[in-house]
């Protein structure tokens, strides 16, 4: 397995040449940025001609990770040759949330055959149910096949984010790569770092994603009240404040963000379901514990897998967490590269959402956390 890892930048351009030599049919290449979309579209464009044969995919972000840096308005790339691993690419369009189950059934029956190992999955970001996307898979790929992945971005805006269709960069469209063969070792790992708060309330009122009241009272009017003056910031303030989903033991099961707000109604829309009838929690952050779940993450993504000269690790963290750390962002980035085996090649990018097993089991959607795919071929 063959990886290189490349950035552009608008003031200098392209890090390296671009490895056409590395260019067939088991070559994956991964682009993550956030430029406009028109010099999107150009770069990769470029890539594309650079790299016909390969399986090429991406999504637009909230942040760009590339090795120990994270930036914007740039793009962040890599190219894998596998030596035995057969890829397949799928796409589905989705044009708003109740598209999602059937995008995911879509897929999935485009992906499913023998000796499927693992699927990476790139959603837009606004127009999807990341839950029900998720729903929609696992009606059809059997339960040992790992699913990751994540929602794109659009930095703290929450106007547009793209997936790459067809070689370009394209609103309402979930993308996913099928890895085949016996020979490629998949890891993966979730991990956040946040703290709970304050009493656990009902939902008395949502929707799906959709989130109307909180123990009867308007979900917007209880978060505009913790968030006091940042409520003008709203929806990107909100995610200083994210709401766990209290599993039945008492402990956090899920974590959800929010994509947007609805003054009218008076109602959240998050980017994975909030059962009616569910408990939930608010939560903030605690830096070092955000740094540590990095680390963590790292670890249990390469846990029990033999690496040697490491591995290719696409990192999906939250943008809400980028917007906590700030300038202490790259902290969780050198966590994870510290975490991983010598030689391993980070890429990746801040989403909306991410897509990992919590631990084992099949795959959920996340919000808040730091979610680690390694691949590797034995």
């Amino acid at each position: 397995m063959d990886i290189r890892l490349l950035g552009w930048e608008p003031s200098t351009g392209w890090s390296a040449p671009l490895p056409d030599e590395l260019d067939g049919p088991s070559t994956l290449v991964l682009a993550f940025g956030s430029p406009t979309p028109e010099v999107a579209a150009a770069r990769l464009a470029e890539l594309a001609a650079a790299l016909p044969q390969a399986q090429l995919a991406g999504c637009s972000t909230a942040g760009e990770i590339l090795d120990q840096r994270v930036a914007e308005g740039s793009m962040s790339v890599a190219v894998a040759r596998f030596a035995h691993t057969a890829l397949r690419r799928a796409e589905a369009a989705v044009a708003a949330p109740p598209d999602s189950r059937r995008a995911g059934r879509e897929l999935a029956g485009a992906l499913d055959a023998a000796g499927l190992r693992a699927v990476l999955v790139l959603s837009d970001g606004l127009r999807v149910n990341g839950t029900e996307l998720l729903n929609g898979i696992k009606e059809v790929l059997p339960g040992e096949v790992v699913v990751t992945g994540g929602l794109a971005g659009d930095g703290d805006r929450f106007e547009a984010t793209w997936v790459v269709r067809q070689g370009r960069p394209t609103g309402g469209v979930v993308s996913a790569i099928g890895l085949y063969g016996d020979r490629v070792q998949v890891g993966h790992g979730s991990q956040g770092g946040w703290d709970r708060f304050g009493v656990e309330r009902r939902v008395t009122r949502s929707n799906g994603n959709v989130l109307y009241e909180l123990d009867g009272e308007p979900a917007l009017a209880l978060y505009k009240r913790y968030l006091g003056d940042r409520a003008a910031g709203l929806p990107a303030t909100a995610l200083l404040f994210p709401l766990a989903l209290c599993a039945d033991e008492g402990g956090v099961g899920l974590v959800r963000t929010v994509l947007a707000v609805d003054e009218a109604n008076q109602s959240m829309t998050f980017a994975g379901d909030v059962p009616q009838g569910g408990r939930v929690q608010l939560m903030r952050a605690n830096f070092d514990r955000l740094v540590e779940g990095a680390a963590a993450a790292g670890r249990l993504a390469h846990h029990g897998q033999a690496f040697h000269g490491g591995c290719l690790a696409v990192a999906i963290s939250c943008v809400g967490r980028r917007l906590v750390l700030g300038e202490r962002t790259e902290e969780e980035v050198e966590a994870v590269l510290d975490s991983l085996p010598a030689g391993s090649s980070l890429v990746g990018f801040y989403s909306y959402g991410e897509i990992s097993p919590s631990t084992v089991g099949t795959c959920d959607l996340h919000n808040q956390t730091m979610t680690l795919t390694t691949l590797v071929e034995a």
